[in-house]
């Protein structure tokens, strides 16, 4: 069947139809450079270093470092595993998948002038991913706060003539209309009251007071979770050397967005008095956009032993575009018998864009190079989370979640630390990680904690480089964001091998 697309605009405010989140906004932020396989050997802590195209992703002076012009490629066999839990239910998931997570070329330019104090220029050009949103888990459990709620929590206020269909008008219809004159909260309620789990106090046009065919008591409920997608980035990158202790270099970044999410609730009951003995509730999220920043960064060689960098990234700001679908089907019991009723709307619907700043970051490093024989290195990132922002912030409701990131947020660190020894052609390689939670809370969010391994070989002109790295962290995800806001727990782990190829050109 041909599905009606619309477009739904803001009548009344913005806060009638948009529903982002902090989750959104946090989703969106991320910003961990998969990289090569040396960088990622060594977490990541290669601003001080230069030489390895992932590295002029963290500080764009690093491409300076060559002496030859040089390109590299990496793909990754990425896999998450999640332990969930939920209320009393248990269980576990997984997902992986094989993917191209670097691709760049660096093109030295050696300065012909010898009484010149720049030695040299460099024009790079480099492709990263920095967030990979597959993922996919299951909860189940018992919980004594059913979905009603949140269809509730949308309807009360509303009036009953908004929300329902015109005699003769089909689901699509009248969900379109609803959705073009009231918006996405308008939309909701539309799904609860035509489900039949909202029953009005009054039925009469001019209703705005709901109460819930779903009687108090336990519910059984289990929520699938699948999402699809990645956050990546394109660096046009220009650096130059200045004499023999000075790399200064700039980034242009395009950042581009594709994430799909697909969460399906299904509740049971068989409490005293409900009407409605069953909720199935799906919905289908697509997210697109592209975004721009830039970053500033230098290198300083103190001795011929010990390196400082740094970097400043700028926010990036992003322009976003999000569709959505949505069905429910319920089963119910009365008088006359049980039925089963299904609303699954043809539309398609299609938010007016929007704009988003997610915070910068400053980074400062140190490493120590002990000649041919190998190297440590450690950085240090901060970044300002409550810097994070929707726009328009006249937009009432962008506002009032700019006010709640402020409030829930805070100024997170970053802590990498590397080491490579080498020994004829092959290197050894190793590092940590420590990502501090955006949250004031890290009982929501906590902390990232990972390490990695890894083995190069240089070939001469080109070298080949194999790393394993795991990271893990543990987070509170709410089902919903009103209403049905219980929280499935997950102890993520993320793993990840990763193969480079890089030569000289």
């Amino acid at each position: 069947m041909k599905k009606l697309t619309i477009l739904v605009i803001g009548v009344l405010s913005m806060s009638n139809i948009m529903a982002q989140d902090i989750s959104d906004a946090l989703r969106y932020s991320q910003d961990e450079i998969q990289g090569s396989a040396r960088f990622r050997a060594l977490s990541g802590a290669f601003g001080a270093l230069g030489g390895d195209m992932s590295a002029v992703s963290i500080n764009p002076a690093g491409s300076a470092i060559f002496s030859r012009s040089h390109a590299s490629l990496s793909l990754s066999s990425l896999s998450i595993d999640n332990d969930v839990s939920f209320f009393n239910g248990r269980s576990s998931s997984s997902d992986s998948k094989i993917d191209l997570n670097q691709a760049g070329a660096a093109f030295v330019f050696q300065s012909t002038d010898e009484s010149s104090s720049w030695k040299k220029f460099v024009l790079s050009v480099a492709y990263d991913k920095t967030a990979n949103y597959d993922d996919q888990w299951f909860a189940s459990g018992t919980n004594t706060n059913s979905i009603d709620n949140y269809f509730l929590d949308y309807a009360q206020g509303l009036r009953l003539d908004e929300i329902s269909a015109f005699p003769g008008e089909s689901y699509s219809e009248a969900y379109s209309e609803i959705g073009s004159f009231y918006g996405f909260g308008n939309q909701q309620a539309f799904l609860g009251y035509e489900s039949y789990i909202l029953e009005p106090m009054n039925d009469t046009d001019e209703n705005t007071l709901y109460t819930s065919n779903i009687a108090d008591g336990t519910f059984n409920q289990s929520y699938d979770y699948i999402a699809r997608g990645y956050n990546g980035k394109f660096s046009f990158n220009a650096a130059t050397q200045y004499e023999d202790k000075l790399y200064l270099g700039i980034n242009l970044n395009t950042h581009f967005i594709n994430y799909e999410k697909y969460t399906y609730l299904n509740e049971s009951n068989s409490n005293d008095g409900s009407l409605v003995t069953n909720v199935r509730f799906a919905n289908n999220l697509l997210t697109t956009g592209n975004g721009f920043s830039f970053q500033l960064g230098a290198i300083y060689k103190v001795t011929n032993e010990l390196r400082a960098g740094f970097t400043y990234n700028s926010p990036t700001w992003f322009t976003i575009t999000e569709e959505t679908t949505q069905s429910i089907s319920t089963s119910a019991t009365d008088d006359e018998g049980s039925f089963t009723n299904n609303i699954a709307p043809d539309i398609i619907n299609i938010f007016p864009d929007y704009n988003f700043q997610s915070p910068g970051k400053i980074t400062g490093s140190l490493a120590y190079v002990f000649g041919e024989q190998g190297l440590l290195s450690f950085d240090y990132s901060r970044r300002d989370h409550t810097k994070t922002k929707f726009k328009p912030t006249s937009d009432a409701f962008f506002a009032s979640q700019n006010e709640i990131m402020n409030s829930l947020f805070k100024i997170a660190n970053t802590y990498r630390v590397g080491g490579e020894y080498k020994f004829r052609q092959f290197s050894f390689r190793g590092g940590y990680r420590l990502e501090e939670s955006p949250y004031k809370d890290d009982s929501f969010y906590g902390d990232l904690t990972g390490y990695s391994l890894g083995l190069g070989y240089n070939f001469g002109n080109t070298k080949l480089d194999l790393t394993y790295d795991q990271a893990q962290r543990t987070t509170n995800n709410q089902l919903y964001s009103v209403g049905l806001i219980d929280a499935a727990t997950l102890d993520s782990k993320n793993s990840n091998i990763t193969l480079t190829l890089g030569f000289n050109l």
